[in-house]
């Protein structure tokens, strides 16, 4: 046989042969091994009917040949039942006696007893065909050799009993002999060649069904929505993302198959649909898709039609679908990210000028005698150590230069700097009765840097502010101390649910749901608080406001422990988007 074409798969033949075995345990060799079993019990059968009839029509006196009979139906029906299939050995064993060679012994003495008025010798076909087609060649050739020599001796045995031309017998034995021979080498054959189709198509099966699951894994894992659909707007397979993209947050999830019209918001989608079956040309498209509040969905769809097969077969369109949102922000994160390459680098330019203007302020300070002069030199200072800070962080940011020497954070008395963050940003912001304060009884300290501190509870409050309604008690601070020992600050505001488009990339550099917003916010909060070994997640929460519950989005900020070892202040490099 030709060996397995493994030009169009993944995988070589050493993988799929693996699972490639004998013949036991399979269901075409148990289904054929059932079915010679059970020629033999309807053998066995009419052998039995035959012998009766003839016994009670008095046509055959010999009663052992009844008894012989029945002795073998009951031998292929213990076989039949109580046997599991199995592949013959070469040798003659055990299982060769019980079948095929109880087969051969049955038949030769029924030949034997009937005396000539009936000629059991085609049924000697049977355990040729049992031994070629169960076993090996060499057990059929051994099968066929001991019926040839079986009827020899028979026809032998007359010789020395029966007056007259015996000729005629041994010719008719020789011809039954040959015609086993040839009956064992054609069925083994024909057998071998079953079995290597078999082997050939488990194998190819096998391939098919690894290549399957990895396509599966792969597709579903994709960002891109994959929707395959019928000329008549059936969805037959969806992926995770596709999911996502048409359907509304919270809704029960979507089973396949299911069809376009089910929702008129897929109306898009099912006239591209019929655009590609129509035969016109398809390109690229943008659609909009209202999600139930949850605002619009822009998409862009891309369509494709499988090709063509012989026959009846159904062709199917392919769909890739993308969040619109999500590929502006992938050229958004190319460009900002090599505008904050070159911003590192002018920030380290900046150094050198920084440090000179410094030390003339210096230097210039030392001539002034009068406090206005004085009071300008001061602000002067002032704002270069700023400067100065502004650029560190920068390039801390952008990892162009790390800290070297570990930093033990300061310890902060987290209650009082919280309250007086949140003071002074609802005085500037004019929200005092927005922002409601839950404040710990405790006293909670934690190792982090108070400005680092101040600038993450600031992102948040002006997230919460962005988002949440105008009203009071719509935004909420607490802090409190977890059951694990931790400590926590929470941000809770009733703002509308997160798109779960948005969400999976909340803390990601360059990604807003906002086009005025540079999507750095939170990606700011989320790198200092892994500086100072802090978590910041998301989740949505139940709070009472208005003396009412309200749902709404809260961002929590678990703390390290101020018992804890100290933390060493090099910023780790973040995990990468999808994109980069």
């Amino acid at each position: 046989m030709k060996p397995t074409d493994n030009s169009h798969s993944w995988f070589s033949p050493s993988l799929t042969d693996i699972a490639i075995g004998p013949h036991e345990g399979r269901p075409e060799f148990d289904r054929l091994w059932l079915g010679l079993m059970t020629a033999r019990v309807t053998l066995g059968i009419v052998l039995m009917v035959l012998q009766g009839t003839l016994y009670w029509l008095g046509q055959s006196a010999n009663s052992g040949m009844v008894v012989i009979s029945g002795i073998y139906l009951a031998a292929t029906l213990v076989v039949r039942m109580g046997h599991s299939p199995r592949q013959l050995s070469p040798g003659f064993e055990w299982q060769w006696i019980y079948t095929i060679g109880a087969d051969v012994m049955v038949f030769s003495v029924l030949q034997f007893l009937q005396g000539g008025s009936i000629n059991y010798t085609p049924l000697l076909a049977m355990p040729v065909l049992l031994a070629a087609i169960l076993g090996t060649q060499r057990l059929a050739l051994g099968t066929a050799a001991s019926i040839t020599l079986l009827l020899l001796a028979h026809e032998g045995w007359l010789t020395l009993t029966f007056v007259g031309d015996v000729a005629p017998h041994y010719i008719q034995a020789a011809l039954t002999g040959v015609g086993s021979f040839v009956i064992a080498i054609l069925a083994h054959q024909l057998a071998a060649r079953l079995a290597n189709q078999e082997q050939h198509a488990r194998r190819n099966q096998l391939a098919a069904y690894i290549q399957q699951q990895v396509n599966d894994l792969v597709i579903e894992s994709l960002s891109d929505g994959v929707l395959v659909l019928d000329a008549y707007g059936t969805v037959h397979a969806a992926n995770p993302a596709a999911r996502m993209m048409l359907q509304a947050q919270g809704t029960p999830p979507l089973s396949t198959p299911f069809h376009l019209t089910l929702n008129p918001d897929w109306s898009p989608l099912s006239h591209l649909t019929q655009q590609a079956f129509s035969g016109l040309p398809m390109f690229p498209a943008e659609v909009e898709i209202q999600l139930a509040n949850q605002g619009v969905q822009q998409l862009r769809v891309r369509s494709q039609l499988t090709t063509p097969q012989t026959g009846a077969a159904e062709r199917l369109c392919v769909m890739f679908l993308q969040d619109q949102r999500e590929m502006e922000a992938r050229l958004r994160t190319d460009k900002l990210a090599s505008m904050g390459r070159m911003s590192a680098a002018v920030a380290h330019e900046i150094r050198n000028p920084l440090a000179a203007i410094t030390q003339a302020n210096a230097l210039l300070g030392e001539d002034l005698h009068t406090p206005q002069q004085k009071q300008l030199t001061t602000i002067v200072q002032q704002n270069a150590k700023r400067l100065e800070k502004i650029v560190e962080e920068i390039l801390n940011i952008a990892r162009v230069q790390k800290q070297v020497q570990p930093i033990e954070p300061a310890k902060v008395n987290l209650n009082d700097t919280v309250r007086r963050i949140c003071e002074d940003w609802s005085a500037q912001n004019q929200s005092q009765n927005r922002v409601l304060l839950h404040i710990s009884s405790l006293p909670l300290e934690v190792r982090f840097e108070y400005e680092h501190l101040r600038r993450v509870l600031v992102n948040l409050l002006d997230n919460a502010r962005r988002f949440s309604d105008p009203q009071a008690e719509s935004i909420q601070i607490s802090t409190r101390s977890s059951v694990n020992g931790s400590i926590v600050l929470s941000v809770w505001s009733d703002s509308p649910p997160i798109e779960s488009s948005v969400e999976r990339h909340l803390f990601e550099p360059f990604f807003s749901s906002e086009s005025k917003s540079s999507g750095l916010g939170l990606y700011i909060c989320r790198e200092l608080c892994v500086g100072h070994g802090a978590t910041i997640s998301h989740q949505r929460s139940i709070s009472v406001a208005r003396g009412s519950p309200v749902q709404g989005n809260e961002f929590v900020v678990e703390f390290l422990h101020v018992h804890t070892s100290p933390v060493t202040m090099t910023h780790a490099k973040p995990p990468l988007s999808p994109w980069q």
